[in-house]
């Protein structure tokens, strides 16, 4: 049937564009008809509606169709129909363009970014924006971020490679599908962006001294895949995770301040269940008497507390599980909070999870400190008596600390020391003249 020359005399809008000759702009229109509404390409026609014509027109129809087929991914090539008529003495190409169900659509040389995705303005094809490209992947794949098509399409999975040989599991593109870290049209997802050596989500770590987070001992981001994070931070936590050695008659026991296994779950809990649709880190904190794990992400809807501590689990990121199931990382679902639990068996102290509407929080108890918060609290309480003897003097001594606290000498040179550390207090003299006044 032939075509209906009306269309020609519309001109160019929203869903209608000339091209005079076959030119690789036309790639950037038929991308941007399948991202907006759909819409119709005429080569051989002027921008003045007159008919050019065109003197090969298999061979342009050749080039079209390979380009539709190699250059544009997702494959359009189910909403593309080219084919050449009759506009008077001359021959012209039509382009009919479809509104595509995977957008964005966009130049393979250029990925998802806005120099590879374009939409119409107008009659105009221009580069979408990377707000309106996200909003095109959500509308298309869902709200779930792992399965999400990811911005970056350039990445690299050496450590991920790594910890696949280490299991002797393949790494494949066919693997990686299965996975779901690539989709059917081997397009990475935001799962595959978390495992890659690109992945922008961090965990950042800090050792505080004492009980509150008023002094750093030392600090730590981790980033890059999220596999290699979860190796870096837990021997990181090892190297931190001291021994106790208690010794009744010829048998000694070592304790470690927190149980493995503990350690293990709560960072596996952290990395598989927060929420990597929110830019925020996950936080570990390492005090005396404690470890804090922070992640973004409160409990799935309909779930509460009490579920999780029986053993229910309504992972957020179910693809990361499942590779971290094929790892061998994870035993089973559910059993990661409940085998912290257990891991305390038997200690005064046991673990405690808090929970909001937008984090998660597990406290592991430092088991060679339970008991002994009561002796900490008083020594803090000695460190406020002795900065309060300056209210009323401008130096003290070592003597004065004893008399004023009723402590031992070896007492009064610890909180001594701490103070000085802190920078609370500095020291002057030597010998029999050594005082203290307040810095």
């Amino acid at each position: 049937m032939p075509f209906d020359m009306n269309l020609i005399e519309t001109g160019e809008n929203l869903t209608i564009e000339f091209k005079r000759e076959y030119t690789e702009e036309i790639k950037k229109s038929i991308i941007a008809f399948a991202n907006t509404a759909g819409g119709t390409l005429f080569i051989g026609v002027n921008d003045d509606k007159t008919i050019a014509g065109i003197n090969n027109p298999d061979e342009t129809l050749l080039k079209v169709t390979n380009a539709v087929r190699s250059a544009v991914k997702p494959d359009l090539t189910l909403f593309v129909d080219c084919r050449v008529e009759k506009a008077g003495e001359s021959q012209i190409i039509i382009i009919n363009v479809q509104r595509g169900t995977a957008c964005p659509y966009y130049l393979a040389g250029k990925g998802i970014r806005p120099e590879g995705v374009y939409i119409r303005q107008g009659a105009s094809s221009v580069p979408a924006t990377e707000t309106a490209i996200l909003k095109m992947i959500k509308e298309t794949d869902g709200e779930k971020y792992e399965e999400t098509r990811s911005l970056n399409q350039e990445l690299t999975f050496n450590e991920a490679e790594k910890y696949f040989q280490m299991e002797n599991l393949p790494f494949n593109q066919n693997q990686q599908k299965t996975l779901h870290l690539q989709t059917v049209d081997g397009v990475y997802t935001n799962l595959g962006l978390l495992l890659s050596d690109q992945s922008v989500h961090t965990v950042k770590l800090a050792v505080f001294e004492g009980l509150d987070k008023e002094l750093f001992k030392d600090r730590r981001e981790f980033s890059g895949s999220l596999l290699k994070q979860l190796w870096d931070i837990y021997e990181y936590l090892d190297i931190h995770n001291s021994i106790r050695a208690e010794i009744k008659g010829l048998t000694r026991t070592d304790i470690r301040d927190y149980p493995e296994d503990s350690l293990r779950e709560a960072l596996l809990n952290s990395l598989v269940h927060r929420d990597y649709s929110f830019s925020s880190s996950i936080l570990v904190s390492i005090f005396d008497n404690r470890i804090e794990f922070i992640s973004i992400g409160g409990l799935p809807k309909g779930v509460f507390l009490e579920d999780i501590l029986l053993g229910l689990s309504v992972p957020r990121n179910e693809n990361l599980a499942n590779v971290f199931y094929r790892l061998h990382l994870i035993e089973a679902y559910g059993v990661g909070i409940p085998k912290i639990m257990r891991s305390y068996s038997g200690s005064p102290a046991k673990p405690e999870i808090q929970v909001t509407g937008n984090a998660f929080k597990i406290i592991l108890p430092n088991r060679n400190t339970a008991g002994n918060d009561d002796e900490k609290i008083k020594f803090l309480e000695n460190e406020e008596k002795v900065i309060s003897m300056f209210e009323k003097q401008s130096a003290i001594t070592r003597k004065d600390i004893e008399d004023v606290l009723s402590v031992s000498q070896a007492k009064a040179v610890r909180i001594i020391r701490h103070l000085i550390n802190m920078g609370v207090i500095r020291v002057n003299g030597e010998g029999k003249n050594t005082h203290y006044s307040k810095t």
